[in-house]
């Protein structure tokens, strides 16, 4: 009989905690205030299509003691995760991966900028030691990691790198 009493109050216990768990929602992806400012039209307002636009390139000339280097911008495509797409714009200079920075991303959730907070800049970090999509997967942020690397290889592709 005792038996019989405790494995009720197990089960109905279980099935509070069961019920009670919080899972992680959907979020929509956003793009960083540092990648909004300064971008035209960032206001939500329509204009013209910046030359940062998704899968476009603009070539920029600068000078290094005397030679004259192309950088070209290229924005990958976004790729989709379970927490929202991931995309990432790269600068090519000499054809050599200059810079790379993921500019949207989750982080509406407070999970989701916690975890990217860490997670971008690490894999920006490691794409630009890299030289390519080959990098590793941040740890915590596999989703992220997965996504960030499908469009650093469009971006790359779309370079012709």
């Amino acid at each position: 009989m005792l038996r019989a009493i405790l494995a009720i109050v197990g089960t109905a216990a279980g099935l509070i905690f069961l019920l009670s768990f919080k899972t992680h929602s959907t979020s929509v992806a956003t793009t960083p205030p540092a990648a909004v400012s300064g971008t035209p039209g960032a206001s939500g307002a329509a204009s013209a299509p910046s030359s940062d636009a998704p899968g476009t390139s603009s070539p920029s000339s600068s000078s290094t003691g005397g030679a004259t280097a192309t950088a070209k911008t290229v924005t990958g495509e976004a790729a989709d995760t379970r927490y929202g797409p991931v995309q990432v714009k790269i600068t090519v200079k000499n054809g050599k991966l200059a810079a790379a920075d993921a500019v949207v991303y989750p982080q509406n959730d407070p999970r989701d900028a916690q975890i990217n907070a860490y997670a971008i800049p690490e894999l920006d970090k490691e794409a630009l030691a890299a030289g390519s999509a080959r990098i590793d997967t941040v740890s915590g942020a596999t989703y992220t990691s997965e996504g960030y690397v499908a469009s650093l290889q469009s971006a790359l592709d779309k370079a012709g790198i």
